[in-house]
């Protein structure tokens, strides 16, 4: 049997060791494929398909028999289980979901499971402008091993970016870092360069102001670029190591 699978609610966090009060270090989001590394009664150690993630899930909420055809393109979708009938659930920003059947406004991706077609694009789609992705999270909570509505940190952004366009990119900054192609280490930036610092990234979203997931203002913001560098390097004591660009 082949040792693919997807998981099939909107979303888990992905644990450090198999408990619930082990650091959170990423997320699974629906749709997303894994293979088993290991497995007991309450638990699964996962690899990551797209980034070769390792860590624990519970173990349940998977199958291994799916093929997505759509990615959710709002920041959260509402989840409706009968027409114009919302519930408290969404899905969130890039999961891949299979169409079952649709009507005019809506489509069902599991039994009794609607959400807007509005929400949605095809899988192959791919958002050449990614400051309309990067601005869908600001004001968003900084957390720790997010990657979604709920909460979010620096890499999660960046590489949710690249998830969404269906192309390889690391999770955590230490490998963002490694992976990215260097440019020299300057002070005049512009519109899509990363700037990379031990432990944190943010975007330009020009030649004047950066965006990121930045834990002192526990939030998703924009910054002016100096200001932040500044700022880091005046309370962390860390300068910028790397400048690298966002690559469609």
């Amino acid at each position: 049997m082949k040792n693919n699978h997807f998981y099939k609610k909107p979303l888990s966090n992905i644990y450090k060791k198999p408990s619930e009060v082990s650091e959170v270090t990423s997320q699974i989001l629906y749709g997303e494929k894994f293979r088993i590394l290991s497995k007991n009664k309450n638990w699964i150690k996962i690899k990551v398909s797209f980034d070769n993630y390792i860590g624990y899930i519970k173990n349940k909420n998977y199958t291994n028999n799916y093929k997505p055809t759509h990615k959710v393109f709002t920041l959260k979708s509402s989840i409706f289980n009968k027409l114009n009938n919302k519930t408290k659930y969404f899905l969130p920003f890039a999961s891949k979901i299979l169409i079952i059947q649709e009507n005019k406004k809506f489509i069902e991706f599991e039994k009794n499971k609607w959400i807007k077609k509005t929400d949605i694009k095809k899988i192959s789609h791919i958002e050449k402008d990614y400051l309309k992705v990067l601005k869908l999270f600001l004001k968003i909570k900084y957390f720790w091993g997010g990657k979604t509505y709920k909460g979010i940190d620096c890499s999660a952004i960046l590489q949710l970016l690249y998830y969404y366009n269906n192309k390889f990119y690391p999770r955590d900054t230490k490998d963002q870092i490694k992976y990215s192609i260097k440019n020299a280490k300057r002070r005049i930036f512009k519109k899509g360069d990363i700037i990379f610092w031990k432990g944190h990234v943010a975007i330009c979203v020009n030649s004047k102001k950066l965006i990121h997931a930045y834990g002192p203002e526990k939030k998703v913001l924009i910054m002016p670029i100096t200001e932040a560098i500044d700022r880091i390097e005046i309370t962390t004591k860390l300068i910028v190591k790397k400048v690298s660009s966002i690559k469609h």
